[in-house]
Order: structure tokens, then C-alpha cells, then sequence
């Protein structure tokens, strides 16, 4: 650092805080930071940094002179990676510009209807980092309760495809998958990607990891293979076998999703053409030319009712067809988890058994596999219509699917086996019945308070069915914890709260 940056009170030495602050970069400085009197910052206040050519919004926090030394920054893990410094390097702190798309979200408020330049400027403006959260809150709030019309989510979605990277393919025809979600256990991508790869179509599959489920896709194949694939390392698998089930957060895809996602779950707001924007860019993104949505529906999944999935599956389809993307929407019974595991590795053994036409595989998730892998041999002209289903049955039934598995686990860095969780739990049947409803979401939070996702081998064992008769002593589900403390967060829980298993004479 030269003699006049000495003097310049806008900068100020980087060093690493490691703070968890997700997407969010964070900026943390001394009560009594020169820079802080010289710009007038406050604390929260909006800051624009700059290091290594590189430029960033940050939010400004203020800490105690016992955390940093004079002339130092925290900087957030997000901060940190934006900016790409190391410790000691200078970081320059001023007042970021008006960010002019604020005006378009004032707009919507109002009631007014946004066009394409208006929303590539909100969607540019927060993959750029430039809105707080609050204005985050704004827009999502402004768009939900279905105040998108068709035109304004074409417009969205291609605005979210535009602010990421775009994917390209030599086959002429991608195929993906998506679920709607809501229903746990619900891990039908690591099935259906190896059947329709073992019949030569192409699906270089992308999938997020948990934000408020005991697993996503990501979670569970991680424990079965490496899912951290950059682009490179993605396009090699693909090359090779025709597949791949990567992480999503890998390859910037329609990065604003995951930005607009974290505020969403914050304030338990779900918009119609948010979501529809979301799950669109993000195929359309990948360089997928044919799509079958999975949408359950029940009353405790994240669609409750049949109006509700044709009027949602209509918008899917006119949205994708008006940008280049064939969609196809399969309802689902969505009143009950999926499987017998609910949390990675306990899921991961539900995929393996499937895959390895084990007696005991839980019979749900392979014909919700076979079904929505048929539909994608269909679509592709693999297989005749109508055909599609057993053909999927039969690529599972004659190995070759758990061969495709083994080669796409090989080329992602390997195959390996999902850890076991060191203490459990069986809940019991406090009395004779028949199992009338089981509660998605209360089940899963029993899932979650026993550590899942984080904690890999963590989750619950589902031992019973809608339908199922049980008497007094049975076993309803096994609870898996990786420690004491844990189990015992999950346990406090089911105490005091409905198990979430209804039970009727």
C-alpha cells in the first residue's frame, strides 16, 4: 500500500471474518473507523466496495474495537468470494449510486405492469447485489398473490436467464425434470436421470441443495457421489455418460433465483409467477428442450388443490411454450412423504434399493421414477406413447439403470456409501387404527430438528402408510440423529406437538 492510500480514509485492509451470511455480502468495520466518520456511514448503511477491479453492494455493520484492529475490514464469506481478496489487501469503501430499477419495483407496487427492460433492470440490479433486503421484500411483495400476468412472467423468466450463464449442448434434444415440491422424501432425480441416460437421451441435471426441507436433491447424491461439478467438470460427465446430478450452485443458472428464494422463505410468501419464473429459467438456462414438471398435490404439499394445479400447470406450459421450452405437468398424490427415508443418506438408500431392485424398495418412489422418466422416453421418441412407463420399469428391472448410476457416480468423482446416524428413536403407536393423514410439513421438521441436511445421516425412517393398520406398540416412524443433543431437539418436539400421523378407529 503506497503513502497517499495511507492517507485515503476510504480504505481499509481486508481480513477474513468467516461469517455465514449466505448471498448476502456483509461488510463489518470499527465503531471508530475513519471511514466511517469521513463518509458518514451508518450502521446497516448500503456501501459500494471495490478490490481487485472487482466492485460490490455490501451492507455495512458496525463492531467493537476488541474484534478488529484499527484500519481493518471483516469481510462476510460472500463478501470475501465477490471481491476474490486475501488478507491484508486494500478494500475501498464509498457511497454506491442510485440504483435507478427501484423505481420499476415502486411501480409495481402501485398496481402497474412492468415490461421486459423494466424487469431485466430489477433482475440485473439484484444478481448485481445492489438491493438490500428490504427492497428484496418490496419486489417479492410487489409480485405475489398472482399481480404477474402471463406477459409480465415471460418477461421475468427471460430477465433471469439472461442475468446467468446459458448452457449449450451438441445433442439437439436436453431432457430435465423438475417437483413442484412440499413432499418429502420426494428423490426421484437420481432414478430417472440414469434411465432415460441408459436409452442415449442427454439430461445434464442441475439440482438445488435444502432450504427449508430435510434434503434436496443435491443433499442426497451427495452422499453417494461428488456433486461440487464446475462447468468443466459437468461437461465431461455429460460427454461421457449422456448425465450427471450436479449441484446447481456450482454453475451460475439463474442466479437471481436463489437470491429471491432466501427472502421468499423468509417471509413464507409463495408468488405464482415467481415460481413459475424460477423453475423456467433455470431449465431454460441448463439448454433443456423438453421438461416434465412432477406437481403434487395435497394438503399439507406446496400445491393444495386440483384447481390450483391446472390453473398453475397451464401458465407452466404457455410460459415455456412462448420461450422455445416443451413442458409437460404430471399431478401426483402429494398427501404423504415419499419412500421410507426423509434426509440424505436415508433417501440415498431409498434411490440404491430402487436402483438395485431390491425386494424391500419402497414401491412409491420407483413408480413415481418410472412414471416420470416414461413421460421424458415419450417425449423424446424413445419410446411409443403410452409405452414410456414400462420401458422405464424394465431399464431398472434388467440393471441397466444401476449401471448408468455407477458410470455417472464413477465420473463425478466416485461411488460411496451414505453414513449411518449414531442414535435413534422409534415412535410408537400409542393405540389401534388405521393411519387416516400424515402432515408433510410437520414431519419434516421433526427431520430437520434431528439435524438433516446438515448433518448427512440425520432424518426419520417412515414405517407406515395412509391406509396401513396399526395396533398399539407399532412402530410409525425411527427417528436418526448424529448426536444426543439433537435427538433430543427432535424428541422435544414430538412431545409437545401432534406427531403429525392421524390415526382413526
Amino acid at each position: 500500500m503506497t503513502t497517499s492510500e495511507h492517507l485515503d480514509t476510504s480504505v481499509i485492509a481486508a481480513t477474513g471474518f468467516d461469517v455465514d451470511t449466505r448471498q448476502e455480502a456483509v461488510i463489518f468495520i470499527r465503531k471508530d473507523a475513519p471511514v466511517a466518520r469521513s463518509e458518514g456511514f451508518a450502521a446497516l448503511s448500503r456501501v459500494n466496495a471495490t478490490a481487485n477491479g472487482r466492485s460490490i453492494h455490501a451492507t455495512l455493520v458496525f463492531v467493537g474495537e476488541a474484534l478488529l484492529r484499527p484500519g481493518e475490514a471483516g469481510l462476510s464469506n460472500a463478501a470475501r468470494r465477490l471481491l476474490a481478496v486475501k488478507n491484508g489487501e486494500p478494500v475501498r469503501l464509498s457511497h454506491p449510486p442510485p440504483v435507478d430499477s427501484l423505481a420499476f419495483v415502486r411501480r409495481k407496487i402501485y398496481g402497474n405492469k412492468l415490461g421486459a427492460e423494466e424487469l431485466q433492470g430489477i433482475v440485473a440490479d439484484i444478481v448485481a447485489g445492489r438491493y438490500m433486503d428490504v427492497h428484496l421484500a418490496a419486489f417479492i411483495t410487489a409480485c405475489a398473490n398472482d399481480r404477474l400476468d402471463r406477459h409480465e412472467i415471460v418477461y421475468l423468466t427471460e430477465a433471469m436467464v439472461v442475468a446467468g450463464q446459458r448452457l449449450s449442448w451438441s445433442h439437439s434434444r436436453i431432457v430435465d425434470k423438475h417437483s413442484v415440491g412440499g413432499l418429502p422424501g420426494n428423490r426421484t432425480t437420481p432414478i430417472i436421470v440414469p434411465i432415460v441416460a441408459a436409452h442415449g437421451l442427454c439430461m445434464p441435471k442441475t439440482s438445488s441443495r435444502a432450504i427449508t426441507s430435510p434434503s434436496g436433491t443435491a443433499d442426497t447424491m451427495e452422499t453417494l457421489a461428488p456433486v461440487d461439478l464446475d462447468l468443466v467438470m459437468m461437461r465431461r460427465v455429460v460427454e461421457a455418460e449422456g448425465g450427471c446430478i450436479a449441484w446447481g450452485g456450482s454453475v451460475s443458472l439463474s442466479p437471481a433465483d436463489d437470491v429471491l428464494i432466501r427472502v421468499e422463505r423468509a417471509l413464507d410468501v409463495d408468488s405464482e409467477g415467481q415460481l413459475i419464473a424460477s423453475i423456467l429459467s433455470k431449465k431454460i438456462a441448463a439448454g433443456s428442450t423438453d421438461v416434465v414438471i412432477d406437481m403434487p398435490i395435497g394438503p399439507t404439499a406446496k400445491v393444495r388443490s386440483h384447481a390450483s394445479a391446472k390453473h398453475l400447470s397451464a401458465l407452466l406450459c404457455d410460459v415455456g411454450a412462448e420461450l422455445g421450452l416443451n413442458v409437460e405437468v404430471l399431478t401426483s398424490d402429494g398427501r404423504q412423504p415419499v419412500g421410507r427415508g426423509i434426509g440424505p443418506a436415508l433417501e440415498a438408500r431409498d434411490v440404491l434399493a430402487v436402483l438395485q431392485c431390491e425386494a424391500d424398495a419402497p414401491r412409491d418412489l420407483r413408480d413415481r421414477a418410472t412414471r416420470l422418466a416414461g413421460a421424458l422416453l415419450e417425449t423424446a421418441g424413445v419410446a411409443e406413447s403410452g409405452c414410456g412407463n414400462a420401458l422405464a420399469a424394465q431399464t431398472i428391472d434388467d440393471g441397466r439403470a444401476w449401471r448408468k448410476f455407477v458410470a455417472i457416480c464413477e465420473a463425478q468423482g466416485g461411488l460411496r456409501e451414505p453414513p449411518h446416524a449414531a442414535y435413534h428413536y422409534d415412535v410408537f403407536a400409542q393405540r389401534d387404527g388405521t393411519v387416516a393423514a400424515i402432515d408433510n410439513r410437520i414431519v419434516a421438521r421433526v427431520a430437520k430438528l434431528a439435524g438433516a441436511p446438515a448433518d448427512k445421516a440425520a432424518g426419520i425412517s417412515m414405517n407406515c402408510r395412509i391406509g396401513d393398520r396399526v395396533t398399539r406398540g407399532d412402530v410409525l416412524m425411527t427417528i436418526h440423529a448424529e448426536s444426543p443433543g439433537e435427538l433430543e431437539y427432535a424428541l422435544a418436539f414430538e412431545r409437545t406437538q401432534p406427531l403429525g400421523i392421524e390415526l382413526t378407529e
